[in-house]
């Protein structure tokens, strides 16, 4: 507070500075001149004195005394009038100055006490209250998500509102509700192929993750509109893939592929996993998303001779971050090179905790088997949108490097993918 009283006090010295410097230098001038007149006047009364004196002593005649009155009192007579035209009279000037000096600091004081916020200068006035700094409780997350919709029925132009509010209802899992305001939105916003993907998501999540009918519309015609959108890319190869359409789902995921930043590693050696299992099932293996093969492919080992077992479950602490219909990936990758997993086994949270056994009959190509990877990392993922590609919210553990045939491992799935 005392920052701000310094601060105040110096931009009003500096206003009155603006104001107060030119009657100063008015006042200064108009002293100068009056000293001078002064000064002057009394020159003229003793010439006068000495004028009289040289005619009593007969030193100068009637006439040359009566010339040289006549001219001093010529050059009095000029001398007043100059002061009579100098301007205001040095006190006048004093005197405003010195009531500006005053005046301008008080003026601007209790215009500030008037419109100004004076609470705001006590930190306890603005102090948080205590409650504000521990976490919204689930209800009051769903009252501000009622309230931000109550505002929208007043505001149903404002599109940023409604995708706020449908990305509300998605992460309380009311997907019903988040299609509704994904509608609105990309009605407001017809061109948009983000907001129409979204809505297309929202709408599978709502019918049971089946992108059947309105979704799959939707999700082509965000294609049309965006190609290089990667979520559209990415939905529509699922489409083609449930519809068994592998050339197609191929395609739009190596668009999508294409499209990644440098930074998104994971999720590029997921969607590679994902054209190599759509190449394989079409019985081609010539595509960029898949591994090279080697000339001869080694046996696959039977299985139960090399194979990962152990026991997945879901922290506690995470439970309610899951739906017992979400989808649980547990897979097996290299632990050094190709993130692509060498075999893969998909299963639901409503299963857990749940014993799983990893082995070549799983592997997603005939080239990629975990009997020949070597050492191996094991994970568990829960997806919530049932896509193999990790997203953020998805719930994950992984293991450190164990070999082919470890057993008895217990992953728990405790972190959440960011």
């Amino acid at each position: 507070m005392s920052l701000f009283w310094i601060a105040a006090a110096l931009l009003s010295a500096l206003a009155l500075a603006f104001v107060l410097t030119p009657l100063l230098r008015v006042w200064v001038r108009a002293s100068a001149d009056i000293s001078q007149e002064a000064v002057n006047i009394g020159i003229y009364r003793d010439q006068l004195r000495e004028l009289d004196a040289d005619l009593a002593s007969g030193s100068i005649t009637g006439d040359q005394y009566a010339r040289a009155r006549a001219d001093i009192e010529s050059r009095v007579l000029e001398e007043s009038a100059r002061s009579d035209g100098a301007g205001a009279p040095p006190a006048a000037t004093r005197t405003l100055a010195a009531t500006l000096a005053l005046a301008l600091p008080v003026a601007a004081f209790s215009l500030y006490l008037a419109i100004g916020t004076p609470s705001a200068l006590d930190p306890e006035a603005v102090k948080p209250p205590v409650e504000e700094s521990h976490p919204l409780s689930a209800d009051q997350i769903a009252g501000m998500v009622e309230k931000l919709a109550a505002r929208l029925k007043e505001e149903p132009g404002n599109v940023e509102g409604w995708v706020m509010l449908a990305r509300s209802y998605g992460v309380l899992r009311r997907f019903a509700e988040a299609a509704q305001a994904y509608g609105r939105a990309s009605s407001l916003r017809p061109d948009d192929a983000q907001l129409m993907v979204d809505h297309a998501d929202a709408l599978a999540m709502a019918q049971g993750r089946s992108l059947d009918g309105e979704p799959e519309r939707l999700i082509a015609k965000a294609v049309g509109i965006d190609p290089a959108n990667v979520k559209a890319r990415l939905l529509a190869g699922t489409v083609a893939f449930e519809k068994r359409d592998f050339a197609g789902a191929v395609a739009h995921w190596r668009a999508a592929l294409d499209r990644l930043p440098p930074d998104a590693q994971e999720m590029a050696e997921s969607i590679r996993a994902s054209i190599t299992e759509a190449e394989t099932k079409a019985g081609t293996g010539s595509g960029a998303g898949r591994a090279a093969a080697p000339a001869e492919a080694p046996a696959a080992a039977p299985a139960g001779k090399s194979g990962i077992s152990g026991t997945v479950s879901l922290a506690p602490a995470l439970a309610a971050r899951a739906a017992p219909e979400d989808v649980v990936f547990i897979f097996a990758r290299a632990a050094e090179g190709p993130r692509m997993p060498v075999a893969i086994l998909r299963k639901q949270v409503k299963d857990l905790p749940l014993e799983f056994r990893l082995d070549d009959s799983m592997a997603m190509s005939p080239g990629a088997t975990l009997s020949a990877a070597g050492r191996l990392v094991v994970g568990a993922r829960v997806s919530r949108s049932g896509n193999a590609i990790p997203k953020p919210g998805d719930l994950e553990a992984l293991s450190g490097p164990v070999a082919a045939n470890a057993s008895g491992l217990t992953l728990t799935i405790d972190k959440v993918v960011q």
